[in-house]
């Protein structure tokens, strides 16, 4: 069991890793920066989307014939639903600095930090969901890892991203790093929860598989594309996301 808890660790490592380099920083990331930052997270979560969830639910669903189709395609609606949900209960902030769900009085760092920590949910029900079908015998220990390992990559920039507004907002480096660490803790809670819940998890698993991959690619769409793409240095964020993409593919074809 060690190496499973190793495994659903590692991305919680790279968002506290990203949240360190407040300590290494100016006072405020530049725009071109956080476009870099923002289309290589993207990349990651798109190519993991597809090469780590949608294609083994497709796989595992082989057995239902021309309606194979049927658990990626509810699963992977289910988890856009999810998101959707999520971004109308929970008030949070964009980078943008537009805010979201019900109009409560929160700081614009507190709004900022349940923005990412919805985003780390479904990363972290990702990590859960491979390795309880690694538990299960449907999915193997080397694409379960390349998943956390990739996860963990995207999630450098993205504790980066989150840290960096909090200190240009006047905030200690400290304390930025506190919240940016913070942020990703919801990561191996999910994931521990689904691997509890395997019992649950496993005979539904192409469902699951492809929730995770609807919930991730939903934070690419509504948020992460649209920041990296508008203003100025558009085209640096296009061609980081080419390679996270690339990068997260080599990692599951490679490992898997």
């Amino acid at each position: 069991m060690s190496h499973i808890l190793i495994g659903i660790l590692i991305p919680f490592l790279g968002t506290s890793l990203g949240a360190a380099v407040v300590f290494l920083m100016k006072k405020q990331m530049s725009e071109k920066t956080g476009k870099i930052m923002e289309g290589f997270a993207a990349g990651v979560m798109v190519s993991a989307t597809f090469f780590s969830l949608l294609e083994p639910a497709l796989s595992q669903s082989e057995n239902l014939g021309r309606l194979s189709f049927l658990p990626a395609s509810i699963g992977f609606l289910a988890g856009i639903g999810f998101l959707l949900l999520l971004d109308h209960v929970i008030p949070h902030m964009h980078m943008d600095e537009s805010t979201e769900g019900p109009d409560v009085a929160l700081q614009s760092s507190t709004k900022l930090i349940l923005a990412v920590t919805i985003h780390n949910i479904p990363e972290g029900m990702a990590v859960g969901v491979v390795y309880a079908g690694y538990l299960a015998g449907s999915v193997s220990l080397a694409s379960a890892l390349a998943l956390a390992i990739g996860i963990a990559i995207q999630n450098f920039p993205e504790g980066t991203v989150v840290s960096a507004p909090l200190m240009a907002a006047g905030m200690k480096r400290s304390k930025t790093f506190r919240y940016g660490v913070l942020s990703g803790a919801v990561e191996p809670i999910a994931a521990l929860f689904t691997i509890w819940a395997a019992d649950l998890v496993v005979p539904i698993l192409p469902y699951l598989l492809a929730f995770a991959a609807g919930a991730m690619l939903y934070v690419v769409v509504e948020e992460l594309v649209p920041e990296m793409s508008e203003g100025k240095h558009s085209n640096i964020g296009t061609i980081s996301f080419a390679l996270g993409f690339v990068i997260m593919m080599i990692l599951d074809v490679a490992l898997g």
